[in-house]
């Protein structure tokens, strides 16, 4: 839906980083307003962009890498699930998973309609189902196993795939 005529849906709002919010380049530091933030990451339907939305209202802002971190990652009936920024959790699909710069990890989230970058908690999490297997890492987990694709920057991050393979290392 467009503005209301003489106004604009674009904000001063930016996602840093590090999954803090900033309003005209203060942050936002009432927790409540910063977790409602959080769970009303979208993408507008007809651009893209990323917006707010609070079922009521919304407005445009700025994400300086990706929409979400996983906060924390563990196995639940033998499967991977992380919790993200917004409080929600999931299966992760670790076909999607890969290095981005400074070797942080990133996989697809929301149904792979959104990106999001471990927390260094998160990927420590990971530690255990991690292989170096010389110019590769591959994780090892719900016995599949997935070689970690790289990405350059976080706007390329969704378009670059893993091979994940069920079973030992000749798949």
């Amino acid at each position: 839906m467009p503005p209301p005529a003489g106004t604009s849906r674009e904000s001063g709002i930016v996602l840093d980083r590090h999954g803090r919010f900033w309003h005209d380049g203060r942050r936002v530091e009432h927790a409540g307003m910063a977790r409602a933030f959080h769970s009303w990451i979208a993408r507008h339907p007809d651009d893209g962009r990323f917006i707010l939305d609070n079922g009521f209202d919304w407005t445009y802002f700025e994400v300086e890498d990706v929409p979400f971190l996983v906060r924390s990652f563990g196995l639940v009936g033998g499967e991977p699930v992380v919790e993200l920024s917004d409080g929600s959790c999931e299966g992760l699909d670790v076909a999607t998973l890969r290095l981005g710069p400074n070797h942080a990890l990133y996989a697809d989230v929301k149904r792979g309609s959104m990106s999001a970058r471990f927390t260094s908690q998160a990927q420590s999490a990971l530690a255990p189902f991690l292989r170096d297997e010389g110019d590769e890492v591959v994780l090892e987990v719900a016995g599949r196993r997935t070689r970690l694709g790289s990405s350059e920057s976080p706007a390329e991050a969704g378009k670059t795939h893993v091979s994940s393979q069920k079973g030992g290392p000749s798949g």
